[in-house]
């Protein structure tokens, strides 16, 4: 794996049409559900990194079936419902660092009979589940913190899941919800779920309703309140729709050099949250259009505005603003973002200080960060990615205008997107 990559200097706008690798987000929703499913899903436009062949991995080695191919990004999935997970027995599953397949497959285990001990890297036995513990705990699962520090690695002594009601808190992270909704229809009863707090990045969690009920389940809600029956998922042919956060980097390339990039297959009815980038992009001086092939990003040729803006709703796209944000032409305030602070690294802080090695003018809040327009950027830097795909993702587009920027361990786009560089290099001219 290379230590470091330099990106190169784009000498014009960036004009190109946009192949994106299908959603992570919609990929580990859909392989437990047509996991839990009563017969054979084909899952086509699956997006195959360093999360989804752990989720992958995970449900093998509890038995399910799976065929998978790559090349023609589609997994077969052979739904046996809980069957696999009636064997009493014990199970070891490595996750990396995957934070969707820990809080997914923490749920999904405690359906279970077995033991089931789930770890992963160093950084993952930093990241908190203890929101994740509580609620099954009140489900009467039977389950802990192996290192007694509220993360992984966690053991789950598998009994099924009765039902009931439990409270999640929802200012972390709404992945502890989602795991939840995923499992709750195969628990024993109807299982009540109680938001307690604003509930961070909510169109996740709408995502996961709308896509449980295109396998067959339908969830209630009444303000705070979740109420799933108990039902089976319906296997399906599913098509996974282009990852709208890393289509952000090349939306944001087109702003930043007042170019044309049109992604492929994405349009503003996605399931996911994260295409309302387009927006802020729009707010900032973009001009957004949309056909039948996808959205189209236009970047102003008098260049960006500045914004004030609350990205609690979409906080993965945290790095690629503030990594464009100096470039625009009044300051960039992002707020409401301090569980960013708690995903592969602590991204607040990260931004802070990769602008400021550029000579960018940052000032760091709790929960968000105010940068500063710059028109004098420091060359040859060497962007520390912190083993997160995400800052490496956005700072190269920073590097892309700057020129001499160094990104390190750029092999961490693999979590997500593993070929996103290649498909970078291409487009700048």
């Amino acid at each position: 794996m290379r230590e470091r990559i330099t990106v190169p200097k784009s000498s014009q706008p960036i004009v190109a049409k946009i192949t994106i690798p299908g959603s992570k987000s919609i990929t580990n929703r859909a392989l437990p559900m047509a996991a839990l499913a009563d017969g054979v899903s084909t899952l086509t436009g699956v997006l195959f990194s360093d999360d989804s062949r752990y989720f992958l991995q995970a449900l093998q080695t509890l038995g399910y079936q799976i065929e998978i191919d790559e090349e023609r990004e589609q997994v077969i999935v052979h739904g046996q419902g809980v069957k696999p997970l009636s064997q009493q027995a014990t199970y070891q599953l490595f996750i990396g660092n995957s934070g969707t397949s820990m809080r997914f497959l923490t749920a999904m285990v405690s359906l279970g009979q077995g033991t089931y001990e789930l770890d992963g890297v160093a950084r993952m036995r930093q990241r908190p589940m203890q929101d994740m513990i509580d609620a099954l705990s009140q489900l009467s699962v039977t389950i802990e913190d192996i290192d007694k520090t509220g993360c992984p690695p966690l053991r789950i002594q598998g009994k099924g899941l009765a039902g009931g009601t439990t409270k999640v808190r929802g200012t972390d992270s709404s992945q502890f919800l989602t795991g939840l909704l995923l499992a709750a229809p195969y628990a024993q009863n109807a299982i009540t779920i109680e938001v307690i707090g604003e509930l961070v990045s909510e169109p996740y969690v709408v995502m996961t309703i709308a896509m449980m009920e295109q396998f067959g389940v339908k969830v209630s809600k009444d303000n705070q309140h979740y109420l799933i029956p108990t039902a089976m998922y319906h296997a399906r042919h599913y098509a996974i729709e282009p990852d709208a956060s890393g289509a952000s980097y090349f939306m944001a390339a087109a702003a930043v050099t007042g170019g044309r990039v049109k992604i492929m297959g994405l349009t503003r009815a996605s399931l996911q949250g994260d295409t309302r980038f387009v927006d802020v992009l729009e707010a900032m001086g973009c001009e957004i259009g949309e056909d039948a092939e996808g959205i189209e990003v236009i970047g102003p040729q008098e260049g960006l505005q500045g914004i004030d803006v609350d990205l609690f709703a979409m906080s993965d796209l945290v790095p690629t603003l503030a990594a464009i944000a100096p470039l625009a032409k009044s300051p960039v305030t992002i707020r409401n973002v301090s569980n960013i602070r708690l995903k592969e690294t602590d991204r607040i802080a990260a931004c802070v200080t990769e602008l400021r090695k550029f000579g960018v003018t940052v000032e760091e809040y709790p929960d968000g960060l105010k940068v500063y327009p710059c028109s004098s950027f420091h060359h040859d830097v060497h962007v520390h990615t912190y083993e997160d795909h995400r800052i490496a993702m956005a700072f190269s587009i920073l590097g892309m205008v700057v020129g001499d920027t160094h990104i390190e361990d750029p092999g961490c786009v693999a979590k997500t997107f593993p070929d996103y560089f290649d498909r970078l290099f291409r487009v700048i001219k």
